[in-house]
């Protein structure tokens, strides 16, 4: 092979045009493809670069990651550690190498380049063209392209792409993610002209005092840099006008003249002794000379400017416009247009822009003049069929669902994403933190003084700077992740801030030992984890001068999740914090033979993984929502009700708007009464707020009538789309706030009836395979096992209840029964019940004595199986999804139903799941009849098919037995999930707290005949 010696000219748009030797830069345009080579190509998978290609070649789709086909080289996970024992700059030996190849006929007319457009290559890129390579490029996030037309031929061309999966650059894409390899984005090719637009920057700024926009344009070409004639134009059309501007030429060198010439006659002075010496002078600001003062025009005089070759500025000046923000995310064309010094067009292209602006003011990140609160989550790419290769329709399926669950913002982590995904992120409407392709963690704390990883640092920051900065939904540049803290940052940083003053720059490594240190890489403190006393000290410490927005939070593997509604009380409520980004929207789990049976970390063979951390999203990896999004969806309502029901019972509610830009007239407001018996028929109502307002609402008359009845519950807001979208439906629920009545305990009967108890104190029923026992243990969330939690919960003993005695006495018609347990290290648990008989079935009196001192647990409750079949579940309490102390400021107040299959979560790894809080009745009913337990107190309570010991002995959900079982817990007290594993513990006022616990039941059953 020959390395191709000829210019490859810089990328366009979304593209990069590696020069050989050394990579051109990005632009910001986009062009659409004149040929596709998506589809089937050749391939073969050799074991490394250099080894021989067989004869036999297999299919491969075009995109698509050879790691979720192969079964040589397969998805391997990790966190932090690398997949291999090197250390930078190695390269392993053992280096997987996919060999892409096809044909394509073309013909290259003169006056126009093909450009080879790779939109992304999972490892390091190399593009042979006729035997022909070009210089590799070893990003695999953003775009190369490389202009092949020297290589090309006229009819039949062979094209390859060479992948191999490691790299010296592989140390800087260490991100919490399946190692993949392949080609994940479309590859084309682009017929473009010779003499062509090659970038356009656009500078759309909004000015919300004059309440205007502003509109200028950088205008750059390629193939005018070494003409001297000039004679180009350039002509902007936006709104109907159009505006034209000359390119600049290349400047003749100047010449000087042969002794000879110029001497005919004698020339006059025209500047003073020491002429050159003025131009020092002023950049001193020192004081001129008189002979320099008596010149003329002497302080108007300035040394000649000249405009960059091939360049040209177009300032559009005021417009009258809409500004753009992500509740009205409104765009505007502008096209741009290249004339030859005739007149007649030579290229042609389209940029779509948004007026906004962004500034730091103070602790505040201000977008359009006003502090907006960033209600984000960080996104990877990732799909369980197609592993990072991402369709159109699945980035509209998300996007999708984050708009219509209260997401206004998005950190793309840890790289940037195709330039489709922020189209629709500027279509849709969402705030971008668009991070760049650095996350060197298994090796933070050397690569980024490494003198050899400054240039690719730099570069993979510039490349996403340049190739994004017209997309008016980006409003941060992020240098990378977890990257530790060095020169090559610093150089980025300052890179960025050089080339784009008009956003703010964001790194985490700056600031991670130090929140008010790293301001040479971070404008904002982008803390991840941080524990609520650490957020409470930076609002109110006076060093504090610039906004906190946490780049990862509220970290949600298994079920988790617990305290988002405490963060979002301290950033609505204190200075400096400005919201975050849930870490994380999906989980990564794999499904590439759509089984339904999807694998994670170690599942492919993969040895030295990091098993289950992969699976940390608030929604499954087919982007199914977990219960913990429903809770953000409430917290991130754009409304909330501000009153209460003492309000509502007099006729009107207040409602206070959370927008900052948007009123709410794309909002329809139904309200509905919550009822014992279910819930009662919406009634429309008018909520005309401005942003930020507050109002007071009034409810139809009949609405409060209902309200007061004596099984009403609460009052419900149904917040949704008044219209179609193109993210959603009209109708599409957005968020219920609800103004909860004050409770009314149920009244539960005495025991009329002699009971009869067994020897192990419980009771028997023909509809009940087991009665009702002690219970202190759950199946363990993933929270419950973190290190910094010391194996708590093992320490208590609880999962290990052994009966040490049971003492029944009968006391009038009911029974008194003390059980004594010992816990696994022999500590005594005491259950003391009065047991009495009822119409029906059983009343339970219930007090639990843990061992003195206990300060926290799991639960206290009982568990017991119904015998027979049974499908469906009803209650009364919170739903109608999963809910625990410490998530359910979302969860709802009302009647709710669904199947006894569907009230579980399932999550990847089995654990503890589907339990529902605040409930004093639960129905279940089938084929063998209806149970039903009430009580004075709210419960919580689970119905599931699964033991407590079996959800903890599977490994994966779809390996938990077939089973028709019914198994019920009632807990008095649950504990909160919390975040342990990366980030704070459950809040205390969410544990179980002292050792002391008394409750009342009943449980009543009616068969089917």
């Amino acid at each position: 092979m020959t390395i191709l010696e000829a210019e490859t000219p810089p990328g366009t748009a979304t593209t990069t045009r590696p020069a050989p030797k050394e990579r051109e830069p990005i632009h910001a345009i986009r062009r659409a493809p004149s040929i596709s080579l998506d589809g089937s190509w050749q391939f073969q998978l050799l074991p490394n670069p250099a080894a021989p290609r067989s004869e036999a070649w297999e299919q491969a789709e075009v995109p698509s990651l050879w790691t979720m086909t192969s079964e040589v080289d397969r998805p391997f996970y990790t966190n932090v550690p690398m997949p291999f024992d090197e250390v930078p700059p190695m390269v392993p030996e053992k280096n997987p190498t996919g060999v892409y190849r096809r044909t394509v006929e073309l013909g290259v007319e003169p006056g126009t380049r093909a450009i080879l457009h790779v939109g992304a290559a999972e490892g390091q890129l190399t593009v042979v063209v006729n035997g022909v390579a070009f210089a590799p490029s070893t990003d695999s996030h953003l775009e190369a392209e490389f202009d092949v037309t020297d290589a090309m031929r006229d009819g039949v061309n062979e094209v390859e792409l060479i992948v191999a999966k490691w790299s010296v650059e592989s140390y800087l894409e260490d991100q919490d993610q399946w190692w993949h390899a392949g080609i994940s984005r479309s590859v084309w090719i682009s017929l473009v002209p010779s003499i062509r637009i090659a970038d356009v920057v656009a500078h759309a700024e909004w000015d919300h005092i004059e309440a205007s926009g502003t509109l200028s344009l950088d205008v750059t070409t390629h193939g005018l840099g070494q003409r001297t004639d000039g004679g180009y134009r350039v002509r902007v059309e936006f709104q109907g006008d159009s505006h034209e501007r000359d390119v600049a030429p290349r400047v003749a060198a100047p010449t000087l003249p042969k002794p000879a010439k110029g001497r005919e006659t004698r020339p006059a002075p025209m500047m003073p002794d020491d002429f050159m010496d003025l131009l020092s002078i002023q950049a001193a600001s020192a004081p001129i000379p008189t002979e320099f003062r008596a010149m003329p025009n002497m302080n108007a005089m300035t040394m000649p400017s000249f405009g960059i070759a091939g360049t040209s500025k177009i300032a559009i000046g005021t417009v009258d416009v809409t500004p753009w923000s992500a509740e009205r995310p409104t765009l505007y064309g502008v096209t741009v247009t290249l004339l030859d010094p005739d007149g007649v067009e030579v290229d042609s292209v389209a940029v779509q822009v948004g007026f906004r602006t962004v500034r730091i003011v103070g602790k505040d990140l201000l977008v359009n003049g006003k502090r907006v609160l960033i209600q984000g989550v960080d996104r990877h790419d990732i799909d369980d069929r197609t592993g990072r290769v991402i369709s159109h329709e699945r980035m509209l399926n998300e996007l999708s669902l984050l708009k219509q669950f209260n997401v206004n913002a998005i950190r793309t982590a840890h790289y940037p994403n195709a330039p489709e995904f922020l189209d629709l992120c500027d279509e849709i409407g969402f705030y971008v933190v668009d991070e760049a392709d650095v996350e060197a963690h298994g090796f933070a704390s050397i690569i980024p003084d490494d003198p050899r990883y400054l240039p690719p640092i730099v570069e993979r920051v510039s490349r996403m700077v340049v190739r994004d900065r017209n997309h008016p939904s980006v409003i941060v540049w992020s240098l990378g992740n977890e990257s530790g803290h060095g020169a090559a940052l610093t150089a980025a940083a300052a890179w960025v801030r050089e080339a784009d003053p008009s956003r703010p720059v964001h790194y985490e490594g700056g600031i991670s030992l130090d929140w008010h240190g790293g301001r040479d890489v971070t404008d904002i403190v982008g803390a991840m984890y941080p524990s609520f006393a650490a957020l409470e000290g930076y609002a109110n410490d006076e060093r504090t001068d610039r906004p906190l927005i946490l780049s990862e939070y509220a970290y949600s593997q298994g079920n988790a999740t617990g305290g988002l509604a405490e963060y979002w009380r301290m950033f609505e409520t204190m200075p400096a914090l400005q919201g975050g980004f849930i870490w994380e929207f999906t989980d990564h789990a794999l499904d590439p033979d759509g089984s339904g049976r999807p694998k994670y970390g170690g599942d492919f063979g993969d040895e030295g993984h990091n098993g289950a951390t992969m699976l940390n999203g608030i929604a499954f990896s087919d982007a199914t929502p977990k219960p913990a999004m429903y809770e953000m969806r409430g917290i991130f309502s754009p409304v909330k009700i501000t009153s209460d029901a003492a309000s509502a019972l007099e006729g009107v509610i207040r409602v206070r708007s959370r927008r900052h830009f948007a009123d709410l007239s794309d909002l329809r407001f139904d309200l509905v009464i919550e009822t014992r018996a279910g819930r009662t028929a919406p009634v429309e109502v008018e909520v005309a707020l401005a942003a930020g307002s507050e109002d007071t609402v009034a409810i139809p008359p009949s609405v409060v009538q209902l309200l007061a009845g004596d099984d009403a519950l609460a009052l419900s807001l149904i917040v949704s789309t008044a219209s179609e979208s193109i993210w959603a439906t009209a109708g599409t629920e957005l968020s219920v706030e609800q103004v909860v009545l004050p409770r009314r305990p149920l009244l539960l009967p005495s025991g009329t009836a002699e009971v009869a108890v067994t020897a192990d104190g419980t009771v028997e029923h023909a509809l009940l395979k087991s009665g009702p026992r002690l219970c202190l243990w759950r199946a363990l969330i993933d929270n419950d096992s973190s290190f910094a939690l010391d194996k708590r919960f093992v320490r208590s003993g609880f999962f290990s209840l052994i009966e040490r005695s049971v003492d029944v006495e009968r006391v009038g018609d009911a029974v008194e029964v003390i059980i004594r347990y010992g816990t696994a290290w022999d500590e005594e648990v005491v259950h003391a019940r009065r047991i009495s008989a009822i119409d029906g079935g059983f009343r339970f009196e219930e007090q639990v004595t843990l061992p003195p001192g206990t300060t926290d647990g799991l639960r206290v409750g009982v568990e017991f199986e119904l015998e027979g079949a049974y499908t469906d579940a009803s209650w009364v309490g919170l739903g109608p999804w999963e809910n625990y102390p410490d998530r359910s400021d979302s969860a709802l107040h009302g009647r709710w139903t669904s199947s006894i299959d569907d009230l579980a979560t399932p999550y990847l790894i089995p654990q503890e799941n589907g339990t529902r809080g605040g409930i004093d009745e639960l129905q279940i009913s089938g084929a063998s009849g209806l149970a039903r337990a009430r009580s004075e107190q709210p419960l919580h309570a689970s119905v599931s098919r699964f033991t407590v010991e079996e959800l903890e002995e599977t490994t994966h959900w779809w390996k938990l037995p077939e089973s028709e079982r019914t198994i019920v817990h009632l807990d008095i007290a649950h504990r909160g999930v919390g975040t342990a594993l990366l980030g704070p513990d459950t809040r205390p006022r969410y544990r179980l707290r002292g050792d002391h616990y008394t409750w009342a039941w009943d449980l009543t059953f009616t068969p089917n005949d």
